[in-house]
């Protein structure tokens, strides 16, 4: 989900480039359902980072590509049109971590460290490894662009959860709710703090999804699919 802010593009670039993600969230609503708003965030990174860099050429901007590159190589056997590929999982997670940690240390404080820094907390909730992801999110919450920050928020929340810091998640998401950037809407917070929401305090989770039942496109698609696995009243 790599994007840059209007002020800093000052073009319809980025505008256009919203405009995709929303098209891909379309094209791709089931594996958004199934895999949940870490994944959509680093979807709509990887659509506005790879647009943008087509135009940047500078030696942070190649580096932070690369990494997204390999980020988006499949693993097993070797795409025969070329191409980085990995045998293993372990092994892609390996070299996503170097890349993007590389990122982070040689280019501290730049919109591409910031991307770099939320990647790593990705790869690293993907792993399973909590307390490394919280930092990372943490870090671009606390110190990154406006609309970055908002996306390291929206998956901090979802960490926050999955370590049993119900109360942390809760408010970090309802922060999102009621401060929505381009990045993150408030309806996407709400939908995400309700499936955190779903098993513990179904009343509230109902509570949230109650007003974007009739919202239509991906949104009111991922309502209807939370709702019906509400357990009954």
């Amino acid at each position: 989900m790599a994007r840059i802010t209007r002020k800093e593009l000052k073009s319809d670039k980025f505008a256009l480039e919203v405009e995709h993600t929303v098209s891909f969230f379309e094209e791709h609503r089931k594996e958004i359902v199934r895999y949940g708003a870490i994944a959509i965030a680093v979807a709509a990174l990887v659509l506005g980072y790879l647009t943008y860099s087509r135009h940047q050429r500078t030696g942070r901007e190649q580096a932070l590509s690369h990494a997204i590159e390999l980020e988006r190589a499949p693993v097993g056997p070797a795409d025969p049109r070329g191409g980085p590929s990995f045998p293993t999982e372990a092994a892609k997670d390996q070299a996503l971590i170097q890349a993007f940690s590389g990122i982070v240390a040689r280019y501290s404080g730049t919109t591409e460290g910031e991307i770099a820094q939320y990647y790593l907390g990705t790869v690293q909730a993907d792993q399973g490894k909590l307390v490394e992801a919280e930092r990372a999110f943490q870090e671009v919450a606390r110190n990154g662009r406006a609309d970055y920050a908002s996306l390291a928020k929206l998956a901090l929340g979802q960490v926050y959860f999955a370590q049993g810091k119900d109360r942390d998640g809760e408010a970090v998401l309802r922060d999102l709710m009621a401060h929505p950037t381009v990045f993150v809407s408030k309806e996407q917070a709400a939908v995400t703090l309700a499936q955190d929401l779903m098993t513990k305090n179904p009343a509230e989770a109902r509570k949230l999804l109650d007003p974007l039942k009739t919202q239509g496109g991906p949104v009111g698609q991922l309502v209807q699919t939370l709702w019906s696995q509400l357990p009954p009243q």
